[in-house]
């Protein structure tokens, strides 16, 4: 039997830290996942969101709807954004998303208060994703208990020995019962297109170079856009295949309300698809092999997945994680898909979302070019 040799061991060893130091991206990608992981999970992720943009409908202005104003928007919990005049501009802000919460202080608040009637205060949350808004709700209970102790003084004081001098009314608006799968179904169409997109894309293009069949690609009379839009749009096909499957799962396992129009969501599903695909197509001008396509994917995944939304509210990221998430085109697109399905959207209240998707599309196809461009050079 041959005896194991320290010299060989060594020599094999350092073969392959000199191998680690030639392929970068390999030895980035090993530093960089960790770090990357470390920093979103330490410091961007948060399951107990504060400062919830909140509009507030005052029909009675006196000094006991200025104090609940006041304590909501001290409470931490709540950060009151808008003062609105209407019922109709309130529905319009929960519909866009523009806030997460509406409160509503009817007329002759502050009398029937005085009375000892217990006026009503509505509160009406966009539930769309539950966990955004669980602790918030659970707040306003003891916020609307003790906002007014300091005001019923003197011959109001009797009406603090009474249970809740306010009758406290939360309407979860489009997911009533806070049923988790109504958030996540949808959002796993948005994830599932990102995911394989990307990959499908960054793996074929490499394949062609490892295979050797990219020269014959270059050798044909076909201009580099023509040759990103061949290699696209099959993939467009599979990705409506896959929508078709999860939408059809969504309605017969899950039961998820699809409220609003699917055409209005096929159309949008282009410019998504097209998003994907443009940066898969990017990854594979960079990545010299498919391992380095795949780390790329994985790469453009994970903050993906943390920073969109679909994981982890939103809104309860720091500013910099909200401006790095608002970047990628998962964020809109979970937006936009949860706000067709589950609250019946048009295209006037997701246009926004539709700009950043198109805007996205452009840039990353102008870099896709031009370092397509760059390749057959």
């Amino acid at each position: 039997m041959t005896r194991v040799s320290v010299a060989r061991f060594v020599a094999v060893m350092v073969k392959e830290f000199i191998q680690m130091r030639r392929d970068r991206l390999t030895f980035a990608m090993m530093v960089g996942v960790p770090i990357l992981q470390l920093v979103l999970f330490g410091f961007a992720i948060n399951a107990d969101p504060k400062r919830l943009p909140t509009a507030v409908l005052v029909a009675d202005p006196g000094p006991f709807a200025r104090t609940l104003v006041a304590a909501l928007d001290n409470s931490g919990y709540f950060d009151i954004t808008r003062a609105v005049a209407g019922e109709a501009e309130l529905d319009r802000l929960l519909a866009e998303g523009s806030v997460q919460f509406a409160v509503t202080v009817p007329a002759g608040f502050g009398r029937d208060l005085q009375r000892g009637t217990r006026p009503v205060l509505l509160v009406e949350a966009d539930a769309t994703d539950p966990a955004a808004t669980s602790n918030a709700l659970a707040a306003l209970a003891v916020i609307a208990r003790q906002a007014l102790d300091p005001d019923l003084t003197g011959p109001l004081a009797p009406l603090r020995s009474t249970p809740d001098p306010v009758e406290l009314r939360v309407h979860r608006r489009y997911n009533p019962e806070g049923i988790t799968q109504y958030n996540v179904v949808p959002g796993l169409m948005g994830v599932v297109l990102s995911m394989t997109m990307v990959m499908m894309t960054a793996l074929a293009v490499t394949r062609e170079r490892e295979r050797g069949t990219m020269e014959n690609l270059l050798a044909m009379p076909v201009r580099p856009f023509e040759v990103m839009l061949g290699k696209i749009v099959p993939f467009v096909c599979v990705g409506y295949l896959q929508v078709v499957l999860i939408l059809g799962a969504a309605k017969l396992l899950f039961d998820v309300p699809l409220l609003g129009s699917l055409t209005l969501l096929s159309l949008v599903l282009v410019l998504f698809i097209a998003a994907n695909l443009a940066v898969g197509f990017t990854f594979s001008t960079l990545a010299k092999n498919q391992l380095q396509a795949m780390q790329m994917s994985f790469f453009y995944f994970l903050p993906s997945i943390l920073l969109s939304g679909f994981m982890f509210p939103f809104r309860g990221m720091p500013g910099w994680a909200q401006a790095v998430g608002e970047i990628l085109p998962l964020t809109h697109f979970l937006r936009i898909v949860r706000g067709i399905l589950l609250k019946g959207n048009g295209a006037a209240e997701i246009a926004g979302e539709v700009a950043a998707l198109a805007l996205f599309l452009a840039v990353v196809t102008a870099i896709a070019l031009k370092r397509y461009r760059q390749t057959l050079d």
